[in-house]
């Protein structure tokens, strides 16, 4: 059924807000930014009354500072807004995260360091999309070094990473055509 034959009343609304900075210090900056709100008075959970419509349920920004290698050198959080005041104690695992190397295994690794009772979900959710963003931002200003070893390492790191670029498809074939491979099913 198609949405526009019904009506809807929006509930809950969530946004997610990511950004990458180059410092003046030479180092580099991601921050993402949750925010939950209600259209309508809720309870939390605890609390003795309702809280009113658009009041923030969740205001959690997290940034990290890393360096050209994509090391972490500085991990926090700012928790404005938490359901249970307790909360803002989770930013401290923050503190697991510097040394770390954002790549291959991220999202796995911050599973483990700040999963279940160590930190907090929403922290946890947001370094994901967080390192994605990074390698968006990072790649137009490794783009100048192409030639560098790093970079092809880099490259070899995309191939079969998702659909554009799988080996067989036209991107790469047109940008990597040394490891390009032949579609499933064909031969020459």
């Amino acid at each position: 059924m198609s949405t526009d034959a019904v009506t809807r009343e929006e509930l809950h609304h969530r946004e997610v807000d990511m950004r990458f900075y180059r410092r003046n210090d030479g180092l580099l900056e991601v921050e993402g930014r949750l925010v939950d709100t209600k259209t309508h008075p809720f309870r939390r959970l605890l609390a003795e009354e309702d809280a009113p419509p658009g009041r923030h349920l969740h205001d959690i920004t997290v940034r990290l500072v890393i360096d050209a290698d994509l090391q972490v050198h500085a991990a926090d959080a700012r928790m404005s807004a938490t359901p249970f005041n307790i909360c803002p104690g989770a930013a401290a695992a923050l503190q697991a995260l510097v040394g770390l190397s954002i790549g291959a295994g991220w999202n796995k690794r911050i599973r483990e360091l700040l999963g279940g009772v160590a930190s907090c979900t929403h922290i946890v959710e947001l370094l994901g999309p967080m390192a994605t963003t990074v390698l968006q931002g990072i790649a137009p200003l490794r783009v100048v070094s192409a030639g560098d070893p790093e970079i092809d390492a880099q490259r070899r790191f995309r191939v079969d990473s998702c659909y554009a670029f799988a080996a067989e498809r036209e991107v790469v074939v047109r940008l990597l055509p040394h490891l390009q491979r032949e579609k499933p099913g064909t031969s020459t």
